[in-house]
């Protein structure tokens, strides 16, 4: 099953966290989101957000600019 994406990299904080706020409250228990960013201040204030709210999160890096936020819902 593919985990569905969210593309922020043309969005800039707050914006990008409101954004992504929006829709892993739509995630069912067990069910992950990709959140692709390329801002500094989402990079740092999306991951810290979702772990305080519960959530299991993955931040890797595919080049030194995108990084994939991986969201998981814990059941």
């Amino acid at each position: 099953m593919e985990i569905p994406a969210l593309d922020l990299t043309q969005t800039r904080c707050p914006m990008a966290l409101l954004l992504a706020k929006r829709e892993c409250r739509e995630l069912a228990s067990g069910q992950s989101l990709e959140i692709r960013i390329c801002d500094a201040g989402a990079r740092q204030d999306i991951p810290r957000y979702l772990l305080n709210q519960g959530y299991d999160v993955l931040v890797q890096t595919d080049n030194s600019r995108l990084f994939v936020i991986t969201v998981t819902k814990r059941l």
